[in-house]
């Protein structure tokens, strides 16, 4: 820590606000959340940009707004529309968190997202970032937001090496946030150390020349900003092979499964698959007879009609995609169902599934 404020001492913070603050507001992006300072779409549009780039989330934040535009529209909004509006964004747990915790403000807070750093810090998803965002950007309140972004931005303005992939480290960018932020505009200066990471300060090649801030860079006087931020590689992602299956009865409908209320995709909808542990497993008898043994199904593999693979942060799935039919079932719990093609568009299902239904109707057509 001593590195750090040290190397604070050799910036002149006011210098540094008023170049960051004054780029920002001419060179800003036009970005929907932007265009008030409404803590709920704020709060929408930072759940929404964890893991995913601006120009993905742009129209689902415009249709998830116009579907649910206030937060007792999104209290009291069934789960199964929450995560259409959802569909393909992925990390769906921070949309089951999101609804839980609107849910929570309605109730405890009569509708009004909290503006006291305990309180929002309280709320289920809500983690430091998020809580600063909404804290500096809707209520004005100086409290930092440090995101990826912050600590690459920083890392280099500041020197500073300690691996930014260890939660460790973010108290030090937290601290030097709270030295750094503006008083008079917490929420201009938030956004725009986030706009400069995103747009000219980026993981690679970062456009130095470019900075407002480059006066005030320590990485950079030094010639050293592409070796930072130090981030350790993440783990070896596991591979894990699947079979799935697009079955039809004979009216001529899609059976369709609901995922488990937890876990992985939880209470997505998704075709009824089998995980294939043994190479040999390929052979389509015995992935029959799994399907039978793991779900209780008797079906009929009619033939394959693709392969994809899905890469989540942790895990690969690829999965072995087959038409087939299946036997008149007399009765299927509430987590199956028989729907249509058209009837399929009210359901929420992870992107990956979403690709298995379009090999499906590509195969139809040729």
């Amino acid at each position: 820590m001593i590195i750090e404020l040290n190397n604070l001492e050799k910036i002149n913070i006011n210098a540094f606000q008023n170049d960051l603050i004054s780029w920002f507001k001419q060179e800003q992006r036009d970005l929907p959340w932007r265009q008030d300072r409404d803590p709920y779409k704020i709060w929408v549009s930072e759940i929404m940009l964890q893991q995913t780039r601006v120009d993905t989330v742009i129209p689902y934040f415009n249709r998830f707004i116009e579907w649910f535009p206030t937060i007792e529209d999104l209290a009291e909004a069934d789960e199964d529309k929450v995560l259409k509006a959802w569909e393909g964004l992925g990390y769906y747990s921070r949309v089951r968190n999101l609804q839980s915790a609107v849910k929570e403000v309605n109730e405890n807070y009569n509708g009004k997202v909290p503006s006291k750093p305990e309180e929002i810090a309280g709320l289920k998803g809500v983690g430091p970032y998020t809580a600063g965002a909404i804290l500096s950007i809707a209520y004005g309140i100086p409290e930092p937001a440090v995101d990826g972004n912050v600590m690459r931005v920083l890392s280099r303005v500041l020197s500073i090496w300690e691996d930014i992939a260890k939660a460790s480290s973010r108290k030090i960018f937290e601290k030097a946030v709270r030295e750094l932020i503006s008083h008079e505009d917490p929420s201009s200066f938030n956004q725009a150390l986030m706009e400069l990471g995103a747009l000219i300060c980026t993981p690679t090649s970062p456009s130095c020349l470019l900075c407002p801030v480059r006066d005030h860079c320590q990485a950079f006087e030094e010639g050293v900003q592409n070796e930072l931020p130090i981030k350790t590689k993440k783990t070896k992602t596991r591979n894990v092979q699947l079979a799935a299956a697009f079955l039809l009865d004979r009216n001529g409908k899609v059976l369709i499964h609901k995922r488990p209320s937890t876990g992985l995709l939880a209470n997505l909808w998704e075709f009824p698959n089998v995980e294939i542990h043994h190479p040999l497993q390929n052979d389509r008898e015995q992935i029959t007879e799994q399907f039978h043994h793991s779900l209780n199904l008797n079906i009929k593999l009619e033939r394959i009609i693709g392969q994809l693979e899905h890469v989540f942060s942790h895990l690969v799935w690829n999965i072995q995609v087959y038409s087939g039919t299946i036997e008149p079932v007399t009765s299927v719990g509430d987590e199956w169902k028989f729907v249509s093609l058209e009837e399929m568009k009210d359901y929420a299902f992870p992107v990956s599934y979403q690709k298995m239904l379009n090999l499906y109707l590509e195969h139809q057509k040729n």
